[in-house]
């Protein structure tokens, strides 16, 4: 038996018009289609990376996906539902965290606003107390619930704003830079409650950012889309690997040695014993990874996978 999938995507299009001023009281009327001819589809459980420039329409699909924006042309389902005409019954079944926003009360306590939270979602009161109690453990707020949410740092209304996103057990959750301003250990920290999340509780996550660490931590789909439309939807491995891009082969020698020379693969740079052999990224590593051994004296090797910035570069510029 074939599963639908949890969002379907076909031939989306969002149109805007656009008025401007002209000469005198004249007025000018223009359209600009911010995503157009979008197909995709994504099942129950799946982590995708949804990544784009500036404009690439990321935010209006966003929008559509929960029902903010109604298409101009063809069909969108979540959850078996219709966003934009059923949005009340959809709203219970996603929650949003937007990086820049926040859906909690400013001048309310942690506590409070989680408590308003399960009044609107109408969540039964015991499961809401207990998914409360296993959020405010696994992302460390237990000393922040009575903290007016304007005292928080960004790191922490992050972590309060995607516990609101979750008390009511939806089974998407869309997040749009999650992890803009955060440091180091706070971003860690979110990250690895994310993939425990997806892997205990099976949620779908739809994660927008231009933190491109992000998307190698958690996701195994990527979708790029530029000037509205995709440009791209597969694994991670087969964006790096795309356009020509090569990967690293590291090798560490016992002692210093002339560039190595071995089929199939390039040294870029010699830096003492330590050596980088480039091939491209569609190639297999073991050949060479075999005539480097067997000629040369090795005592460490690694293999550096493309970088998904450039990747993503390359694709932006038409590559």
């Amino acid at each position: 038996m074939v599963s639908t999938p949890l969002i379907e995507v076909a031939d989306l299009g969002r149109t805007f018009v656009v008025r401007r001023r002209a000469r005198g009281l004249r007025r000018t009327t223009s359209q600009v289609q911010a995503v157009r001819d979008l197909t995709f589809s994504i099942d129950s459980g799946e982590m995708v990376g949804y990544i784009g420039p500036n404009g690439a329409g990321k935010s209006t699909t966003i929008k559509m996906l929960t029902g903010i924006l109604v298409p101009t042309a063809g069909r969108l389902r979540v959850a078996g539902l219709e966003p934009s005409r059923e949005r009340t019954e959809l709203a219970r079944r996603i929650g949003v965290v937007f990086g820049q926003r926040t859906t909690l009360w400013w001048d309310l306590p942690l506590r409070d606003s989680f408590a308003l939270l399960q009044k609107l979602y109408r969540v039964d009161p015991e499961r809401h107390r207990r998914n409360l109690a296993e959020y405010v453990e696994l992302l460390d707020l237990g000393d922040l619930l009575d903290t007016p949410v304007r005292q928080l740092s960004l790191g922490q209304r992050m972590r309060g704003d995607i516990t609101a996103a979750l008390l009511h057990d939806p089974e998407i959750l869309y997040l749009d830079e999650p992890t803009i301003g955060l440091d180091v250990i706070s971003k860690g920290r979110l990250r690895d409650f994310l993939r425990t999340l997806n892997a205990e509780r099976g949620t779908t996550l739809l994660l927008t950012t231009h933190d491109l660490q992000d998307i190698e931590a958690l996701c195994r789909r990527v979708i790029v889309i530029d000037h509205g439309t995709a440009v791209f939807d597969g694994p991670l491995p087969d964006l790096q690997r795309r356009g020509g891009s090569s990967r690293t082969l590291v090798v560490d020698l016992v002692d210093e040695a002339p560039p190595i020379e071995v089929p199939g693969a390039t040294t870029r740079k010699v830096e003492g014993p330590r050596q980088w052999l480039s091939f491209p990224a569609d190639a297999s590593a073991a050949p060479i990874v075999a005539a480097v051994a067997a000629s040369y004296d090795v005592a460490d090797l690694s293999i550096q996978e493309p970088d998904i910035e450039d990747v993503i570069r390359q694709i932006y510029a038409g590559d």
